[in-house]
């Protein structure tokens, strides 16, 4: 049976608007110059209203007059969090707990006309699918948006959640058709079309996901939502893609039916249906139908469309995850360094200096001989995490030949985001290994967590410089990072460069260890982070 966690209303309570027909005059006159202002007034007023009693149908017009501006602030106030590296700072912190809050707003509302309907209030009866849709999709969003931003949440939000879609199914209402303007088209949607487009949603829900890569994966899931079934019972043929289980008693989301004990709460969403129309998608797009003529968005084109589907394809239906190669439980401890100056330091084990200072490191070195008769090594000269390049101590929890995961031991540190490059090294190992950041979380206890996928090959720190005239970028060396080839992989030699240096054709000097000069000219970018580029090169 639903339990709706709700706090009596209170008397006492006072809103600037008390019903429908205020809040739209109030609406009328809500500045919405300053963001914040806006937020706050916006959120502190739906808090009041929530505590305020009223009759249960005019409450539900009242909430629905304020969806659209809710929809349009949260929009406009999380793009204040797109790409911000974790842990968030206070202020990032604040805007985030604000969001969540206003959401939180939503269903509290929503539930005290649900809490109506479900005492009998008949003038709600109509509307028990609406009340449960609304329900569904806003405490979804509260799940989606720790997802996006990072931080881990507490399974009684799953809960809620499934506690939601079992009183739809015990009501009969999960599939009535609702009406939604704020849902991308004019079709209808439905409590099983809510439900699994926010199961689907997260479950394909990587952290490197661009802003609209996940306006593209909400669009077609608009589309795409009701046409997917929510069952009791899935069978599946040889060859066929795989369904995904969700466990309504449960504190998680999708899950490969492997991992769900069979049960009477357990619900199989089949994959084969959207596994065909992926795939027809993709056969399309190959065939020079466009995106738009598919119903896949304006202002997409055809190749980052297909990339797109196939990834979905793989995560979806099959039954690909993160993890390519078998992992072990390590538990020992690394150290971990970032940003290119600062692997190149630990890399090399010295700071980046202008290789054209060489004279006055020969001078230091004449002192040196002078002063202790011989020369001080460069581990000896250089104390680099008190110069400032910061190195941490992390905990592997477990890895693979591909990559590790990883939870930093202190509690205040550097800011990790997806894309990152950082190095590095664990106690049995003597150099450190370079590594890009998969993704961040931030655990409940407000720990880090990162998945990083190591780079192949031992690296070298070079000094690089641009040649030529009408130069786009520094004409002074900077640090960068070479990539031995791996013959067993596959993967040839690579330059590890500061994000933008690419340009086909660019020819650029570099000096190894080994002082030994070489120009090389650049082929094409292998991959680009958000602080580094991976190139291919051939010698000049």
């Amino acid at each position: 049976m639903l339990t709706l966690p709700l706090d009596p209303t209170d008397d006492r309570a006072n809103p600037v608007f008390k019903d429908a027909a205020g809040c739209a005059q109030w609406l009328g006159q809500l500045q919405l110059t300053n963001l914040h202002l806006a937020h706050g007034v916006l959120r502190a007023q739906l808090d009041e209203l929530n505590r305020y009693p009223m009759r249960g149908l005019e409450r539900l017009h009242t909430l629905e007059l304020l969806r659209e501006t809710v929809s349009s602030i949260q929009a406009d106030y999380a793009r204040k969090l797109a790409a911000m590296k974790l842990p968030l700072s206070t202020d990032e912190f604040t805007v985030f707990v604000s969001i969540i809050g206003l959401w939180q707003g939503m269903v509290t509302g929503y539930q005290r006309c649900l809490q109506a309907y479900m005492a009998g209030d008949t003038r709600l009866a109509p509307h028990g699918a609406l009340l449960c849709q609304r329900c569904l999709l806003y405490s979804g969003l509260q799940i989606f948006e720790h997802l996006r931003t990072g931080y881990e949440f507490d399974g009684k939000l799953w809960h809620q959640l499934h506690e939601l879609y079992a009183f739809s199914e015990e009501q009969g209402l999960q599939l009535v058709e609702v009406a939604d303007g704020l849902n991308g088209n004019t079709r209808p949607t439905s409590c099983r079309a809510a439900y699994a487009k926010l199961l689907l949603a997260c479950y394909a829900y990587r952290a490197e996901l661009t802003r609209n890569q996940l306006q593209l994966l909400d669009h077609w899931l608009t589309l795409w939502s009701p046409t997917i079934t929510v069952e009791r019972s899935c069978a599946t043929s040889k060859g066929d893609a795989s369904p995904l289980a969700v466990d309504l008693s449960g504190l998680q989301g999708l899950q490969p039916p492997q991992q769900v004990n069979p049960s009477g709460n357990v619900r199989y969403l089949a994959m084969v249906p959207l596994s065909k129309l992926l795939r027809v998608k993709m056969v399309l797009l190959q065939q020079g139908q466009s995106p738009r003529q598919m119903e896949l968005g304006e202002g997409c084109n055809s190749a980052d469309c297909a990339w797109f589907l196939n990834y979905l394809h793989q995560y979806w239906c099959e039954g690909r995850s993160d993890r390519l190669a078998e992992r072990s439980v390590a538990q020992q401890q690394a150290q971990m360094c970032y940003e290119m100056e600062g692997c190149f330091a630990y890399i090399a084990n010295k700071p980046f200096k202008q290789p054209d200072k060489e004279a006055s490191a020969d001078t230091l070195s004449r002192k040196q001989i002078q002063a202790f008769g011989h020369v001080l090594s460069d581990t000896d000269r250089h104390d680099l995490s008190g110069m400032g390049f910061a190195l941490e101590t992390w905990q592997i929890q477990d890895e693979s030949i591909l990559g590790a995961r990883l939870l930093r031991k202190e509690s205040t540190g550097m800011r990790l985001g997806p894309n990152q490059l950082v190095a590095v090294r664990p106690t049995n190992v003597k150099a450190f290994m370079l590594c890009t950041v998969r993704w961040v979380k931030v655990t409940q206890a407000g720990q880090l967590h990162a998945g990083v996928r190591y780079l192949p090959g031992l690296p070298q720190g070079i000094a690089m410089k641009a040649t030529g005239i009408n130069l786009a970028v520094s004409d002074k060396y900077v640090a960068a990072l070479l990539l031995p080839a791996v013959p067993a992989l596959k993967t040839p030699t690579s330059l590890i460069t500061p994000r933008d240096w690419f340009k086909p054709g660019r020819v650029v000097e570099i000096i190894q260890a080994d002082k030994i000069k070489l120009s090389v000219k650049m082929e094409f970018s292998v991959e680009k982070g958000s602080d580094y580029e991976r190139i291919s090169f051939s010698p000049v």
